[in-house]
């Protein structure tokens, strides 16, 4: 679904991602690692196009992306979860996840299905979303990622600041996503307990380089854990 190959990226004279590749398979969760600083963040930015890469290639589901504008990248196919949230505080529920069918008919229902993912949502419909816990507005910023029903999902630490009860619902989420077969997922991810028990596929970078990558059933087995600890 998503073919990264041979990417830079610079900010001013600092060269931040270095000649990096990867995959992310339909129906598998790809997650990232990296200590803080590694470049993490800047690269999900770059799938999305909000920083531009200065060489190298992006295809999304077999079509080079690269040049094209983020809302581009959205409307085929890419939701982007970002580090934070940042939802609409002054929005309700219900207005947030309309954002995220902006580009479609105004007449598109929101999805059903979003509520059955989160049922606090469908409870606080009509509550700002400044008013919601940080776990709730996490579940809130998912769920508007989700309603245009994207092929591919990156989600930049979802767990951030997260009480451990909803931890586990999110990762109950994101496991029936990528089991259904028709969505590609790239989760970055610090906690790594949350992260070994998603991942499908690994990615470890280290000064904007892969240094590590496999099968996420072979992590403990290829040292993972240490190469990511503080």
């Amino acid at each position: 679904m998503l073919t990264v190959k041979n990417i830079h990226q610079y900010y001013g004279g600092s060269h931040i991602l270095r000649d990096l590749s990867f995959e992310a398979r339909l129906g598998k969760v790809t997650v990232l690692l990296g200590r803080n600083g590694v470049g993490k963040t800047t690269l999900l930015k770059s799938l999305m196009g909000l920083v531009p890469i200065k060489s190298g290639s992006i295809e999304f589901d077999g079509q080079p992306i690269q040049k094209k504008t983020p809302y581009d990248r959205a409307r085929a196919g890419m939701g982007f979860v970002p580090q934070g949230r940042e939802i609409f505080a002054r929005l309700t529920v219900e207005e947030n996840l309309r954002m995220g069918l902006a580009y479609k008919s105004g007449s598109t229902p929101i999805p059903a299905e979003l509520f059955e993912l989160f049922p606090v949502l469908k409870q606080m419909i009509h509550r700002r979303g400044g008013d919601l816990s940080g776990g709730q507005q996490q579940q809130l910023a998912i769920a508007r990622a989700l309603a245009p029903k994207p092929k591919l999902l990156i989600l930049d630490e979802p767990t951030e600041g997260i009480q451990p009860s909803i931890i586990k619902d999110i990762g109950r989420v994101i496991r029936m996503l990528a089991d259904r077969g028709d969505m590609a997922i790239v989760l970055c991810e610090q906690y790594y307990d949350f992260a070994q028990e998603l991942a499908d596929d690994y990615l470890v970078m280290e000064r904007g380089e892969v240094i590590a990558r496999g099968l996420g059933k072979d992590m403990e087995a290829d040292g993972v854990r240490q190469l990511v600890a503080i």
